[in-house]
């Protein structure tokens, strides 16, 4: 009498379609991990030597998250986001030790610090309301704080302020607000109030540089940590950009389109800065912008 054959330990262990979201590594097709937890040594060997489990097919991908799904503390993300993450982090701490050591905001657009504290604001409504992670609002609550203590330094600070380039900044930004608060009441994902500021935000961020950029223009010749601070910027925007790649690949349901075009616009818009950049670094020169 025949016995019948092992049921296999991958598939029986492996989560369910609905808990998707629990798993370290998503397939596209059925949400199921590739290392299931209580996997035998000899099976895991066994799978690392099937070439099937490591195509970048359609179905399967590689694990590339960091963090613990469960952990309320730093939840599951890919390598992208948290490197975006961290470089728009950088970029923040440039600029403040520009304004806190230099007592010195020349070359600085206040109209685009105006907007990315209006931008923070819009965004994150949901941070008393809805909680994701230590992390998450961690996060929120410093790019929110540190975009209004820049504004607030460039405004009300004895010694910064006197170095502002009023005389450069005279882009109108409030046009960008409106214009961006208008598209979104028309492009947006759920016509909710959370939702239309966040599709606000987003669209507002894509064009925030413009006003720094336009300044840097004018002015010509670019301070270090002033071109430190736009690369940052735009370097973090850029990383987003594969975060967004790899969660397309990576996750079976992927809705954020409205995130992903607004971040190639507000890419494309470094794009100049980025080749003059290139330039400065390549001949160890001062970065200098055609006006």
């Amino acid at each position: 009498m025949k016995s019948n054959p092992p049921t296999n330990p991958t598939r029986q262990n492996a989560p369910r379609n609905g808990d998707q979201s629990r798993a370290f590594c998503k397939h596209r097709g059925g949400g199921r991990s590739p290392f299931p937890t209580g996997t035998s040594p000899s099976l895991l060997l066994h799978t690392l030597s099937t070439p099937s489990q490591f195509s970048f097919s359609s179905s399967s991908s590689l694990c590339f998250n960091l963090g613990h799904p469960k952990s309320p503390i730093f939840p599951t993300m890919n390598a992208f986001r948290l490197a975006g993450d961290i470089t728009h982090l950088i970029s923040i701490l440039v600029l403040l030790l520009k304004i806190y050591a230099t007592k010195s905001c020349s070359g600085i657009s206040l109209k685009t610090q105006e907007l990315y504290a209006v931008v923070f604001l819009a965004r994150y409504l949901d941070l008393f309301t809805d909680f994701i992670s230590v992390y998450n609002s961690v996060m929120k609550v410093v790019f929110i704080l540190s975009s209004v203590a820049i504004v607030w330094c460039m405004r009300r600070h004895r010694a910064v302020k006197r170095s502002y380039d009023k005389e450069l900044d005279t882009f109108r930004h409030y046009y960008l607000v409106g214009a961006c608060f208008v598209f979104a009441l028309l492009v947006h994902e759920k016509f909710t109030f959370q939702e239309v500021f966040w599709a606000f935000s987003i669209y507002l961020e894509a064009v925030a540089i413009i006003p720094q950029l336009v300044l840097l223009q004018r002015s010509g010749n670019v301070d270090n940590l002033t071109g430190q601070y736009v690369f940052f910027l735009g370097a973090y925007r850029a990383l987003y950009i594969l975060n967004w790649i790899y969660r397309y690949f990576t996750e079976a349901k992927f809705s954020r389109w409205i995130a992903c075009i607004s971040g190639l616009v507000q890419t494309a818009l470094y794009a100049d800065f980025f080749y003059y950049y290139f330039l400065s670094w390549k001949n160890n020169a001062k970065l200098n912008l055609p006006a």
